[in-house]
C-alpha cells in the first residue's frame, strides 16, 4: 500500500531557491494527483502562497496551538500529498519540535511518509544544518538538492554523500519570467508547442526527476 508523502523542502539559509522548489513539486503533484495541500511557513515574500493561493495554506510554528495544528494535518494518511515551504528562520525550531514529539517514527507508524528535501548553500551554515538533519533523519528521507544557480559547483564537504537531487541554473531572463505570481510550469508545458526551448526542457526535467522520486515513495511503501 502507498504512503501518504510529505515534503518538507528546507534550507538552514535564505535564498536557496527554496520557494521555487516548492512551487515547482507543488505544481507537478496536482499534475499527477489532481491534488495537494501545501503550507507557507515563511515571514518574507514572496512565498508559496502568493504564487499557489488555491492549494496554500500559511502555518506557525512560533506557539503550541500553531505547531499541534500543522502536525495533525501531516499525521493522516489521507492519500493527500503535503508540500512544507518550510522559512529558514524556522528551520531549528521546526526540526527541534519534530524530534521532541517523535514526528518520524509517528508518521511510518500511520503510514506517512516524510522527505526532507534540503537545499543547501556554499557556507558553513548549510553544512551545519544539514549535519543537524543527518543525527536526526534516516538516510532514505534526507535529500540534497544541488540547485545551481546557488551552489555553483561549490557543495560544502559531506552533502553530496548521499540522496541528491540536481536543479539547473536558468538564464536570468527566463528566471525573470517563471518568477512572476501568475507563471504556472503546467500550463507552460501544455501551451508551449515547441519542446525544444530551453525553459520546457528544464520544467520536464525537474517533473521526470520528481516522477522518480515518486515512484521510490510508492516502491518503499508497497
Amino acid at each position: 500500500m502507498a504512503n501518504t508523502p510529505v515534503y518538507i523542502i528546507c534550507s538552514a539559509r535564505p535564498q536557496t531557491g527554496k520557494t521555487l522548489f516548492a512551487r515547482l513539486l507543488s505544481e507537478f503533484l496536482v499534475l499527477k494527483s489532481g491534488g495537494v495541500v501545501a503550507f507557507d511557513i515563511n515571514l518574507k515574500e514572496p512565498s508559496l502562497l502568493d504564487y499557489l493561493p488555491e492549494i496554500t495554506e500559511t502555518a506557525e510554528i512560533e506557539n503550541t496551538y500553531g505547531k499541534m495544528q500543522l502536525m495533525d494535518r501531516l499525521i493522516v494518511d489521507d492519500r493527500i500529498a503535503k508540500v512544507i515551504d518550510l522559512g529558514f528562520h524556522a528551520f531549528d525550531e521546526f526540526f527541534k519540535m519534530t524530534e521532541e514529539i517523535g514526528f518520524l517514527k509517528e508518521a511510518v507508524r500511520r503510514n506517512v511518509a516524510p522527505v526532507i528535501l534540503y537545499m543547501p548553500g556554499p557556507d558553513r551554515v548549510s553544512a551545519r544544518g544539514h549535519d543537524m538533519l543527518r543525527r536526526q533523519v534516516p538516510s532514505s528521507r534526507l535529500i540534497v538538492i544541488d540547485n545551481e544557480f546557488v551552489v555553483r559547483g561549490e557543495m560544502p564537504a559531506g552533502l553530496t554523500n548521499g540522496r541528491m537531487l540536481y536543479l539547473a541554473a536558468l538564464p536570468t531572463f527566463l528566471k525573470t519570467y517563471i518568477d512572476r505570481p501568475n507563471f504556472s510550469f503546467t500550463d507552460y508545458l501544455r501551451q508551449e508547442k515547441d519542446s525544444s526551448t530551453e525553459l520546457h526542457e528544464w520544467i520536464r526535467s525537474n517533473y521526470l526527476g520528481f516522477r522518480e522520486l515518486d515512484q521510490n515513495l510508492t516502491l518503499q511503501g508497497s
